[in-house]
């Protein structure tokens, strides 16, 4: 894969991978991993397609400096920025967890007009699943902003968030998650930065349903993919069905026997419904 960067018009770095040749195809993944989520489904698609993986900023080698706002509405502004400038108009664009979330911001503000849209397991209008562990972790995050626990910080993340946190994503138990997890806070320790950042993007992510995007979905004039996992018990199938039956131009296809990490439980499958929808 070849590694390349983008600088958005405020500064902000975008680093991002390409595989194969033709149309470009971008996926965004999920909160706290990196573009490696889906190397497994790359190769897969590369004959067909540019396979574009950025790293989100504040993940992988993209941007990490406090000095951003790092709010949704920020990441939806850059994430717009660097589709106009790598995939070129009416991308075909898709997302999974904070990735999706971002998207779906993006086309909401009117700054992305993707050809065609693929949403991955993501909380979409409900409650976010999980939510002891969500206002753990944005606890956790929001003392990065505490003077010399931005030091100590990252050294804790990293002890928490071990390699094996991996395979409980997977519901198929995949060792090569654990390389997704390691790869994602290998740099993490030490990084005072990075943990000053988090902080930030933690106090202002939105928190509660995002009920505006009911709103949205009558509006959204283009063929939308809802590709989900039938295992994640973070993004549970009903938000899904219940968007399905408000989307114009959608469909709604669920992958069996995959979890949280959709492109490691079944790379194969990922590949067939996206050269499928895309093509």
């Amino acid at each position: 894969m070849r590694l390349r960067l983008y600088h958005h018009p405020d500064g902000t770095r975008v680093a991002y991978r390409e595989l194969g040749s033709g149309p470009p195809l971008a996926l965004l993944h999920s909160g706290l991993l990196s573009h490696m989520e889906f190397e497994p489904v790359a190769r897969h698609l590369a004959d067909r397609f540019r396979v574009v993986l950025p790293d989100l900023p504040l993940h992988g080698d993209s941007e990490d400096s406090p000095r951003h706002p790092y709010t949704l509405d920020w990441f939806a502004e850059v994430i717009a920025g660097f589709a106009a400038d790598v995939l070129g108009p009416r991308p075909l664009i898709g997302g999974h967890g904070a990735g999706a979330e971002i998207l779906l911001q993006a086309i909401g503000n009117g700054a992305l007009r993707p050809r065609r849209l693929v949403l991955m397991p993501n909380r979409l209008h409900a409650p976010p699943a999980r939510g002891g562990l969500r206002r753990l972790w944005r606890l956790a995050a929001s003392a990065g902003a505490i003077p010399g626990l931005d030091l100590l910080l990252p050294h804790a993340a990293r002890a928490v968030f071990t390699p094996e946190r991996g395979l409980a994503l997977s519901a198929r138990g995949e060792a090569a998650a654990c390389d997704l997890v390691r790869h994602a806070f290998a740099d993490v320790p030490g990084n005072a930065s990075l943990a000053r950042s988090w902080a930030k993007c933690a106090r202002r992510w939105p928190r509660g349903p995002q009920t505006q995007l009911l709103a949205l979905y009558p509006n959204l004039a283009l063929p939308v993919l809802l590709l989900w996992a039938d295992e994640d018990r973070f993004n549970p199938l009903a938000a899904a069905e219940e968007a399905l039956e408000l989307l114009p131009d959608a469909q709604l296809r669920v992958l069996p026997g995959t979890g949280f990490l959709i492109a490691y439980d079944d790379p194969v499958g990922l590949a067939r419904e996206l050269n499928a929808f895309c093509a």
